[in-house]
């Protein structure tokens, strides 16, 4: 089968995540709060009354103006996706090609390497400062040198909880060409969305997504916020269908009630600051400010294998990212309920 496959998808290492059975887990910036079960029954309500055989609308127009009321933007400017991978992927395949150039900031979310390099397009990669701050001036000039088609930004950064200010947004939509794409899947964790600045340049985009502060990760249900010009031409080949009903109704109802689902955000907020406090107090650890729903810590006296493989003995996994550019000595917690991180963080004072 090899030769019939393009070799940029031979050279691709694959986007993999180890299972281990667990009992905390803190590896994958979910949001640790279930729904109320009075919200989860409304949703199982509704799906029982839906017709199951039928596809779904072909453009679910209630959902978009819901969800572009939700988001401040234009519902001719809102698409929705199964998860915000998806449409980060439909954005690479219509933008992205053997010779045109995307630029991303390292370290950073693997899936964007990743989708570029299988589409054939050259990544140039700029390196965060030493305390994982952006480096604006070297992304601009990146882009410049070659004329790239497409900058993309992630803010809050995964995996280092870095949150770009606006005026550094700014300078790079107003000093390069191509697409700016911003993914802020973490944003409700941080102190906002940039989205207002759709309405001024457009080539931005905006991705948020319902799997972190929206305690939806199982749902797969993400948006685009675009300039409704561009909106035009992503939906020639975006996939029909690709949001299935019970996350069409799951989406729905989740913004009906956010307003009694989104106290979780601040006890998440209250943990972050209690873990990283903690975290600073262990011996060799050094924590990194985060805007996001998780810490980024460097350990010295253990290897990143050796903590992660210690605290997975005792059913509590973490991420180990020291392969990452930069992050040779790293690891990401997620920030779980009280009690899971007393739990992490009492393995961790045992292993180190």
């Amino acid at each position: 089968m090899k030769p019939l496959v393009r070799p940029e998808i031979l050279d691709l290492a694959e986007y993999h995540l180890a299972q281990y059975p667990h009992t905390v887990k803190l590896n994958q910036n979910e949001n640790p709060y279930e729904l109320p079960e009075e919200i989860k029954k409304e949703v199982l309500e509704r799906l029982a009354a839906a017709h199951w055989s039928r596809y779904p609308a072909f453009i679910p127009q209630e959902q978009i103006d819901l969800v572009a009321g939700f988001a401040g933007w234009e519902p001719a400017g809102t698409l929705l996706g199964n998860g915000s991978n998806d449409l980060l992927q439909l954005l690479f395949m219509s933008i992205l090609e053997r010779g045109k150039t995307v630029v991303i900031s390292q370290p950073t979310f693997t899936l964007y390497k990743l989708l570029a390099r299988g589409l054939g397009a050259d990544v140039r990669e700029v390196m965060m400062d030493r305390t994982f701050r952006f480096d604006i001036e070297g992304i601009i000039a990146a882009a410049c040198e070659t004329k790239a088609a497409m900058v993309v930004l992630c803010s809050p950064n995964n995996p280092t909880g870095t949150y770009l200010q606006e005026a550094d947004v700014v300078r790079v939509l107003e000093s390069t060409d191509g697409i700016v794409v911003l993914d802020e899947a973490y944003v409700h964790f941080s102190p906002g969305s940039l989205h207002h600045l759709l309405s001024r340049y457009e080539r931005l985009v905006v991705l948020q997504t319902f799997s972190k502060a929206m305690g939806a990760a199982g749902l797969r249900f993400g948006y685009a916020l675009v300039a409704p010009s561009l909106a035009v031409q992503l939906n020639k080949i975006k996939l029909p269908y690709s949001v299935n009903i019970f996350t069409l109704i799951g989406a729905e109802v989740f913004i009906r009630r956010w307003d009694a689902i989104r106290g979780w955000i601040g006890k998440i907020l209250g943990e972050r600051d209690r873990v990283r406090r903690a975290l600073a107090a262990l011996p060799g650890v050094t924590v990194h400010p985060s805007e996001a729903n998780f810490l980024l810590m460097e350990v010295d006296r253990k290897t990143p294998k050796e903590v992660f493989q210690y605290l997975a003995s005792k059913g509590i996994l973490i991420r180990d990212v020291s392969s990452y550019p930069m992050l040779g000595r790293a690891l990401r917690v997620t920030i779980g309920t009280a009690d899971e991180n007393t739990a992490m963080l009492h393995a961790l004072q045992e292993v180190l």
